[in-house]
């Protein structure tokens, strides 16, 4: 292998572009590791992928990874999920910001890298994508206003939950007059007196055409909003009070409207198995 590494090109393109600290775009993935692969999987990604495959990457400044033990798993709506079959699939949620303006540059990067670990042996293979999206921006909605921890922060804040909410809708107009109406009435309403002190919206975004082959493509393009709320409690210390009933709520909230993944996460311990031996 040459040692050159054309370093040259570096000073070149720090140069230009946008280099805000805006989480413009977002990759949320949720995977399942195979039965039997639990511990391997998670040594795997901590020790290597989640660093090669992700943080070492140009304009993904911001990372972490959650994960659901058996008893979250079963905390999860609605029983029939068109994201997640069975609901309780996808145990670790990985979260990464993308600097703003910075989704084209990042992607050609990721699909190159990922492309040679795959050719040099560092990607595991006993896993399955339940729910991986690039995703644009749409919303932020804080609890305390300009108190607090901002979104750029969402990732490196210790917050003790997060829970994954992706609401479908029938056509891109119902998807606009969703974003409003939770931007401006559903979230505030929800948050205030909450243990979430923020939720983040996003838009998925399509996968290029040479996306790896074992990722499928993105699906509710245009027609599907993801949810990030951000906890400063274990969810289970809240979940039937403020989270039961909520798919509900957004179903009578106007038509075509409906929540297909409502799921409880808490943050891994890096560099541990902690949580492992919990997943089944």
């Amino acid at each position: 292998m040459s040692d050159d590494t054309r370093s040259d090109l570096y000073a070149e393109l720090a140069s230009t572009g946008p280099y805000g600290v805006r989480p413009g775009h977002a990759l949320i993935t949720m995977v399942e590791p195979h039965p039997g692969h639990e511990y391997a999987y998670n040594r795997w990604y901590e020790d290597d992928h989640y660093y090669a495959g992700a943080m070492a990457m140009p304009w993904m400044f911001a990372g972490r990874r959650w994960v659901a033990t058996r008893d979250l798993q079963l905390l999860r709506s609605p029983e029939k999920s068109a994201v997640a079959q069975p609901v309780t699939a996808g145990c670790y949620l990985s979260v990464y910001w993308i600097t703003e303006g910075r989704y084209d540059d990042h992607m050609r990067w990721t699909v190159a890298i990922n492309r040679r670990l795959n050719r040099d042996a560092r990607v595991y293979r006993d896993r399955t994508h339940v729910f991986t999206a690039f995703q644009d921006h749409a919303a932020t909605v804080y609890r305390d206003g300009a108190a607090g921890p901002r979104d750029v922060h969402a990732l490196d804040h210790p917050y003790a939950g997060l829970v994954l909410e992706v609401i479908d809708t029938d056509t891109p107009e119902q998807c606009a007059g969703l974003l409003e109406w939770l931007r401006a009435r559903h979230l505030p309403a929800r948050l205030a007196g909450s243990p979430a002190a923020l939720v983040t919206v996003f838009r998925p975004t399509p996968l290029p055409g040479d996306r790896m082959t074992y990722v499928k493509q993105v699906e509710g393009v245009g027609t599907r909003l993801t949810l990030l709320w951000f906890l400063e409690r274990d969810p289970r210390e809240s979940w039937e009070e403020h989270f039961t009933g909520l798919d509900t709520e957004i179903a009578v909230s106007g038509p075509g409207r409906r929540v297909e993944l409502l799921a409880p996460f808490v943050p891994t311990v890096p560099g541990t198995d902690t949580h492992v031996s919990a997943l089944r």
